[in-house]
């Protein structure tokens, strides 16, 4: 392994290379079909890279790094170039580089607008958001979680729909607000440790071990806990999110879903938890009330919706709850179902906005009372939506169902009432799922205009999505065996405990 470290700076490349590819894409603003072709090149290349770390990298690990990079950046302010891969990251990184392909290839057609700056963005987004996933030093994280901010911003606001613009500022001013409490924050533990040790950094590995001043641990982890909070998104944070969805351009909405609200979750484990252990343990009780509120909220407000987009977009307020449970509840088994659940959430539901945007570009309409009769007249297109539906559904054999069933059964094991009230969010989820299947699939057309099935284009989307889906379902230890060690940890350093308050 030292070898391989030695050969090639892997993780930097992977954070640089997007960023190179943006660059590429402006070059050739003259040619919209060459900035496409620019750009569905660096994402594959970027997934065969992670791909290929994946195989060699993943299978039964411990808490050690796979892969740890260092180099100066800043030396003044003790900040530094430091990044590392563990399972859990190794993980989070193949769903990045697998949905940013997605949505290169579900804006081929659709986006013809500015169409050099659309794909630079999408490029820069994907390196902020691999920088997420592989940073060891606070203030490159920081870096990193602002260059998220401002891509999907202006993805939103140029290329969404009708009520773009406010949704684009809803979006930049709660994750803003939450990110500069998280600069403060960051601030207060650097400034600390300076004048502790006599020696300022931001390296994670040496904050972890700074003595606070009395009282300043659980501000400083709120501000923490404030900004993932809001990117998460838990209730009552939530707001931006349903509009962000509707309103995002379809890749914007499959990358926000499926790859944005997983840097929250991440951001928690990796940050927040380590740095501030003592208010970390402390604030579970209201993290699990917090997530058990996202789970009913989301699933209720899903249930009532009749725009198709927005349906998914409250089930990922739902869904997210249930990630946020099971680190809560702070057992082995919930903590492991919570990081499979990242992965199964990221795809299921990223497939179904890909899904939703080829219905509403083949029917002009999203809304459920509009649609229906999708099965005679788009057969292999609705055997798709079929099937990822279900899969977010959590059937069992598909993959929601494994990281659903490992969070239960880890919230059952610590407060059986608290597994019972997540089994009984798993009821609301199957009644929001089935009523979007009744009103996409079933049912007489609603015109009597001839739709085209399923493009070989849109196949390519799919078709991976579902084998992933499916091999998820039935060999979830595939993607497991990385960080099982890491569950373990994080759930001792949390005291393996979690209630209500």
């Amino acid at each position: 392994m030292a070898h391989f470290h030695a050969d090639f700076p892997w993780l930097l490349a992977l954070c640089a290379f997007p960023l190179l590819g943006a660059l590429a894409c402006l070059a050739l603003r003259r040619s919209d079909a060459a900035c496409r072709v620019a750009g569905l090149v660096v994402s594959l290349v970027v997934l065969g890279v992670c791909g290929w770390l994946f195989v060699l990298l993943g299978g039964p690990r411990g808490t050690g790094w796979l892969l740890h990079e260092d180099l100066a950046w800043i030396p003044r302010l003790g900040a530094r170039l430091t990044l590392g891969l563990d399972g859990l990251s190794l993980v989070l990184v193949l769903l990045t580089a697998c949905l940013v392909v997605v949505g290169v290839l579900v804006s081929w057609r659709r986006e013809k607008r500015a169409v050099p700056l659309f794909y630079a963005l999408l490029l820069t987004l994907e390196s902020g958001i691999l920088g997420v996933f592989l940073s060891l030093d606070l203030l490159l994280f920081y870096l990193f979680w602002e260059i998220m901010l401002i891509p999907m911003f202006f993805l939103i606001g140029i290329w969404g729909h009708e009520r773009r613009v406010y949704a684009a500022v809803k979006f930049f001013l709660f994750t803003l607000a939450g990110s500069l409490l998280m600069l403060l924050a960051i601030l207060g533990v650097y400034l600390a440790h300076g004048h502790q040790t006599g020696e300022y950094t931001f390296a994670l590995a040496a904050l972890q071990n700074t003595i606070l001043p009395a009282g300043w641990a659980p501000w400083l982890y709120a501000a923490f806990l404030l900004a993932f909070a809001v990117k998460v998104p838990l209730v009552p944070l939530h707001t931006w999110l349903p509009d962000a969805h509707t309103e995002a351009p379809t890749a914007g909405s499959v990358i926000l879903a499926g790859l944005l609200l997983k840097t929250g979750v991440y951001g928690l484990i990796r940050f927040g938890f380590p740095l501030f252990p003592g208010p970390a343990r402390d604030s579970l009780p209201w993290l699990a009330a917090l997530g058990l509120a996202g789970l009913f909220w989301g699933a209720w407000v899903a249930f009532r919706q009749q725009d198709a987009k927005r349906l998914v977009a409250y089930s990922s307020v739902s869904h997210m709850g249930l990630v946020v449970l099971g680190l809560a509840v702070a057992t082995p088994i919930a903590c492991e179902g919570s990081f499979l659940q990242m992965l199964n959430h990221g795809l299921s539901t990223g497939a179904l906005f890909a899904l939703v945007g080829m219905i509403a570009e083949r029917a002009g309409t999203r809304r459920l009372d509009e649609l229906g009769g999708l099965w005679a007249r788009a057969p292999v297109l609705a055997g798709f939506f079929l099937f990822f539906a279900l899969a977010a559904m959590g059937l069992p054999g598909l993959n929601n169902f494994a990281g659903e069933f490992l969070v239960l059964v880890g919230a059952f094991r610590a407060e059986p009432w608290l597994g019972a009230l997540g089994a009984a969010g798993m009821v609301f989820a199957a009644a929001y799922m089935l009523r979007l299947m009744q009103g996409v699939l079933w049912g007489p057309p609603r015109s009597a205009e001839p739709w085209r099935d399923l493009s070989l284009r849109e196949g390519l989307v799919l078709a991976p999505l579902a084998v992933l889906v499916l091999w998820l379902g039935t060999h979830p230890a595939t993607f497991q065996d990385p960080f099982r060690e890491l569950a373990r940890v994080l759930a001792a350093s949390l005291g393996g405990a979690g209630g209500a308050p």
